[in-house]
């Protein structure tokens, strides 16, 4: 005799293997879009880690790469190695990761994070080498929303979001995407 495998347990299944690879937001409800867009960034200003304004305009001439994390999030965590060296490889050629974490607890959990943890790059320890910023849902939902974190986007020299991707993205589709920006 056969037994029929349940429904419900392959949906199980299948929800755990997408949260393996994308952490889901916890309070964004928002809808999100995969496809690039030729829509211009938001003009938001977020608090840096001190508490000092960063609006998203003062990098314009950059390409930028708004990365939207959080510190309990596994995938995040990753990419942050990648994100570091795509800081130290192309910071000089005019580009720069703005990372906007959504922690709740804003910088009280962030702060101590970014400034403690080491990440292996390359076989060097090393500290986050990006602008760090908090995050909220409004400015999240500006950006085209959240599904999972994390959300990274792509915005061009001119200030127009050209990639966006929810979740992992391999280092090397991003070498490429960055690259196409800087040219």
């Amino acid at each position: 005799m056969t037994k029929k495998f349940p429904f419900s347990l392959l949906v199980i299944v299948l929800a755990l293997a997408l949260g393996a690879v994308t952490c889901t937001s916890r309070k964004t409800n928002s809808t999100s879009s995969g496809a690039a867009s030729a829509n211009a960034a938001p003009d938001v200003t977020f608090k840096d880690l001190q508490g000092h304004d960063v609006p998203v305009s003062s990098l314009k001439g950059k390409v930028v790469l708004v990365n939207f994390w959080a510190t309990w999030c596994e995938p995040c965590q990753m990419e942050i190695p990648w994100l570091i060296d795509f800081q130290r490889k192309y910071g000089s050629k005019g580009f720069t990761i703005l990372g906007v974490a959504m922690d709740d607890d804003g910088a009280k959990v962030v702060a101590p994070f970014v400034q403690d943890k080491l990440w292996d790059v390359d076989g060097t320890k090393m500290k986050m080498n990006y602008p760090i910023v908090i995050g909220t849902d409004d400015v999240a939902q500006k950006f085209g929303g959240l599904l999972g974190l994390p959300t990274s986007v792509l915005v061009s020299r001119d200030g127009k979001m050209v990639k966006r991707v929810l979740g992992l993205i391999t280092p090397a589709e991003l070498d490429k995407e960055i690259q196409g920006q800087l040219q």
